[in-house]
């Protein structure tokens, strides 16, 4: 009964999450996406926490697999950032 709630917290979060941001304009979506960075800093915290417990071989796993992403997304974050930062930096000749 307890994987239902679950299955259903983590529908219920990737609709949100999916019509929030379609909502999102354009030029908007980068620096939303640089604040957005801390929260998957926290999230790759939790991660860590979750493969490196001894509960389970699937737990083991399944936080391997969620530090994997939220580094990609971390990593892919700051480079989007970076990115848009030296579009507003002076050119030099």
């Amino acid at each position: 009964m307890e994987i239902i709630y679950l299955l259903f917290i983590v529908l219920l979060a990737g609709f949100l999450g999916f019509e929030l941001i379609r909502k999102v304009p354009a030029t908007l979506h980068t620096p939303l996406m640089s604040g957005s960075n801390a929260i998957s800093g926290i999230t790759l915290v939790g991660a860590l926490v979750a493969s490196g417990s001894d509960n389970s071989v699937l737990t083991t796993v399944l936080g391997t697999i969620a530090v994997a992403l939220a580094s990609i997304n971390v990593v892919g974050g700051y480079l989007v950032t970076d990115r848009m930062l030296n579009m507003f930096k002076k050119k030099t000749k």
